[in-house]
C-alpha cells in the first residue's frame, strides 16, 4: 500500500507518531492539527493517554498496531472526523459513542450544559427533556449529573432519527443510565405532555440550507445533514421549538438553546413575542453569540 503511510511497521511508538503527523500533513492537514490527531489515534491504538505517550516514544509497537494506525491514518486522510474514526469522544463528565448517526459533540454545547447546571430550573428540577438528541449528549450529561448530585430527575430525549436514538441508547447502556433517560422518536417538542417539564434544551439544526454545502468537507460529507440543516434561514427549527417548548414548559420553567453566532437578535426577538421572560442571549468562550434562554412565566 503506496497512499498510507509507509508499509514497513513502525519501529516505535515515536516513529509512528513522526510518521502519522507527516502523513496527514502531505493530505493538507495543518501541521498542529495534524500532530494532535496523530498522537489522539496513537494513544487509542496503544490504549495510554497522555503524559503516558510521551514516556513510552521508544517502545516497539507491534505490527497489529501498526496495521490498525495505518487504516486509521488513512480515514483521517480522507477526511473523516477523528471522532468517527476513533469511535468514542468525551463529553462534559461522559464518554460517547461516536459515529456518523449523529452529530458529533462539541466544546459549545459543554457550555450549554454549564448554563444549566448554574440554572435555579435545574437544581429544583423534577423532569427535563432534550430536543434533538443526536448522541445523547445533552440528556446523559444531565442524566449522570443528576446521579452525581443524588437527586431523581426524569430525563426524556427526543430526536426524529431513529438511527439517532439507537446511538443514543447505546451511550445510555454503556454510562449505566438506560433507565435514568426515556428515549423518545418525535418531532421537536410538539409531542411533550404540556406543562410537564421545568426545563427543556437543545441543539438544533440551525445551519441555513444554502450554507450546508459550504461548509468543510469534515462536516458536511460526515455528519447528517438532518442534524445540520435549519431550513432557508436556519431558524425554521428554532421558530417551532420556542412555541413548542412554551406549551411543554410549567410555570418558571426555562428553555436552553444553542444557536447560530448571527442569530441572537432573532431568537431575542422570537423568544419575547412567544411570552418568554428574563430573556438572555450570551456569548461562547470565541466571544459569539451561541446560547439564547427564555423563562415561562
Amino acid at each position: 500500500m503506496t497512499t498510507c503511510p509507509s508499509d514497513r511497521p513502525a519501529l516505535t511508538v515515536g516513529q509512528a507518531l513522526s510518521a502519522g503527523a507527516a502523513y496527514l500533513v502531505r493530505h493538507g492537514i495543518a501541521a498542529q492539527e495534524a500532530q494532535t490527531q496523530a498522537e489522539i489515534l496513537v494513544e487509542e491504538a496503544l490504549g495510554i493517554r497522555a503524559p503516558g505517550l510521551a514516556l513510552r516514544r521508544n517502545e516497539p509497537v507491534d505490527e497489529a498496531v501498526v496495521a490498525r494506525l495505518r487504516r486509521d491514518f488513512c480515514r483521517l486522510a480522507a477526511g473523516e472526523p477523528v471522532q468517527y474514526v476513533v469511535g468514542h469522544w468525551p463529553f462534559h463528565a461522559i464518554e460517547l459513542k461516536t459515529d456518523r448517526r449523529a452529530l458529533i459533540p462539541r466544546p459549545e454545547t459543554e457550555e450549554l450544559i454549564e448554563r444549566i447546571l448554574r440554572s435555579r430550573q435545574w437544581r429544583e428540577a423534577r423532569a427535563v427533556a432534550d430536543i434533538g438528541t443526536g448522541t445523547g449528549a445533552i440528556a446523559l450529561a444531565l442524566a449522570a449529573a443528576a446521579r452525581r448530585e443524588g437527586r431523581a430527575v426524569a430525563v426524556t430525549a427526543v430526536d426524529l432519527s431513529p438511527e439517532a436514538l439507537s446511538l443514543a441508547r447505546e451511550n445510555a447502556q454503556a454510562l449505566g443510565l438506560s433507565g435514568a433517560v426515556d428515549f423518545v422518536e418525535g418531532n421537536g417538542a410538539s409531542g411533550l405532555a404540556p406543562g410537564a417539564f421545568d426545563l427543556i434544551a437543545s441543539n438544533p439544526p440551525y445551519i441555513a440550507s444554502a450554507e450546508v454545502d459550504a461548509l468543510p468537507a469534515l462536516i458536511k460529507d460526515h455528519e447528517p445533514r438532518l442534524a445540520l440543516d435549519g431550513g432557508a434561514d436556519g431558524l425554521d427549527i428554532l421558530r417551532q421549538l420556542v412555541l413548542d417548548a412554551a406549551l411543554a414548559l410549567r410555570p418558571g420553567g426555562r428553555l436552553f438553546l444553542e444557536i447560530g453566532d448571527d442569530q441572537g437578535l432573532s431568537l431575542r426577538r422570537l423568544l419575547e413575542c412567544a411570552g418568554y421572560t428574563r430573556v438572555v442571549v450570551a456569548r461562547d468562550f470565541a466571544g459569539h453569540d451561541r446560547y439564547a434562554e427564555g423563562e415561562l412565566p
